[in-house]
């Protein structure tokens, strides 16, 4: 027997809270439809109910509403839809029960717009920072064919895998990134404070130095005296890189050139088919007719290639031609997705062979990244173990051939 964390809500809208003794999560909701509540939420032993935290530092930018918020609001929505309560007090009682002040205050905003005749989507797309376009298309979907909670789920499914995606990515990440950071600020305190100090010993030093030893010095001597300009060119440089990227042809070469970089190309490519494939599925089991689909496709993909090549899908298909033919021209797509997606076509089956090519690449990319990152850690401490130790023994070079001086 464990003990789990339990929210639910009576059908008056009332929410309770507890923990429950029970074998297994299942008996917990079953003894809870039995109470008379319907389950919102039940946490499994080891785990907590609280808010979500975030990985600190730049690296993973915090949101205004995050991902697991957004998933959780998604979830305990459909449950309450499916259990029969109205929108208004669905709604009313999430506004107590989701995460943080500011997804409180959007929350009721909502309320009040769609006790006020709007519509959900049209509530939610005035906060397209929290819900994205394919959201809000999704909700429309549902709203306009009577089967919300049906919609809600499959977005709780897609926010579910996509958000899992994510974190895996960051997990694998975490470590090389901290690695590089480490080996960076390791290097600037060696070039800047190190090798100076041994600089001065060997000043008065009337020896012609090691080559490797005047080297290093030299290099620390500019790097100390003009150090300020290679960061100024650096930042100078990267913004005149990231205005380029903004303009329309900038994006479009930084885009072909991101998906033809070795090795990493085919990882960004990997990212984003499984990316259109899931998110065009999600639509499409939400209802989504499949041009609308497609445009709002465009908008979620993040290479401006791909984009292109969907938009070429989309006209061509409102001319009643298929979609494998735009996509294999765009030669973005790899063949085994442009075979499946041939096979759901002519099956009758497309949103089907989506999942299975999103989740197809989902594990490629999991794969990809754990091959990329049990090469990099190591290649990273050996290259740093490089530098250090190239470092050291000029020095000691120097300061041996001080023994040979005449005293």
């Amino acid at each position: 027997m464990a003990l789990f964390q339990y929210r639910a809500a009576d059908y008056s809208g009332k929410v309770v809270e507890g923990v429950m003794e029970a074998e297994a999560e299942q008996s917990v909701v079953s003894r809870l439809h039995d109470m008379g509540f319907v389950p919102l939420r039940i946490v499994p032993p080891g785990e907590t109910a609280g808010k979500v935290g975030y990985l600190p530092g730049v690296l993973f930018a915090r949101r205004k509403v995050s991902e697991q918020a957004l998933l959780h609001f998604t979830q305990e929505l459909a449950t309450l839809l499916g259990a029969g309560l109205p929108l208004d007090r669905s709604l009313s009682v999430l506004s107590n029960l989701v995460q943080g002040e500011e997804f409180k205050k959007i929350v009721r905003r909502l309320l009040e717009e769609v006790r006020a005749g709007k519509s959900l989507a049209t509530a939610m797309a005035e906060h397209p920072d929290v819900f994205s376009k394919l959201y809000v298309n999704m909700i429309r979907a549902g709203e306009a064919g009577g089967i919300m909670d049906g919609v809600l789920r499959h977005l709780t499914e897609y926010l579910e895998r996509a958000t899992a995606l994510k974190e895996d990515l960051k997990s694998a990440l975490t470590y090389p990134l901290l690695l590089i950071v480490v080996a960076g600020l390791s290097l600037v305190v060696l070039f800047v404070y190190v090798i100076p100090k041994f600089a001065l010993i060997f000043k008065d030093v009337n020896q012609a130095l090691p080559f490797i030893t005047k080297l290093l010095i030299d290099l620390s001597t500019g790097l100390s005296t003009y150090g300020w300009v290679v960061v100024l060119m650096a930042v100078v440089g990267a913004a005149g890189v990231s205005f380029y990227i903004r303009s329309p042809e900038g994006r479009l070469q930084w885009d072909h050139w991101r998906l033809n970089l070795w090795v990493v190309g085919d990882l960004l490519r990997q990212l984003e088919v499984a990316r259109f494939a899931r998110t065009l599925a999600a639509l499409l089991k939400g209802g989504v007719p499949l041009l609308d689909a497609l445009g709002t496709v465009q908008g979620v993909v993040g290479n401006r290639l791909i984009a292109r090549a969907i938009a070429q899908v989309q006209r061509r298909v409102r001319e009643g031609k298929g979609m494998v033919a735009p996509l294999t021209e765009s030669g973005v797509f790899p063949p085994l997705a442009l075979h499946m997606i041939a096979v759901g076509q002519e099956t009758g089956r497309l949103e089907t062979m989506l999942v299975t090519v999103a989740d197809h690449y989902d594990q490629e990319i999991k794969r990809t990244t754990k091959r990329l990152m049990s090469l990099l850690e190591p290649l990273l401490i050996l290259t740093m173990g490089l530098v250090i130790g190239t470092v050291v023994i000029s020095m000691l070079m120097a300061i041996f051939s001080m023994n040979d001086l005449p005293f």
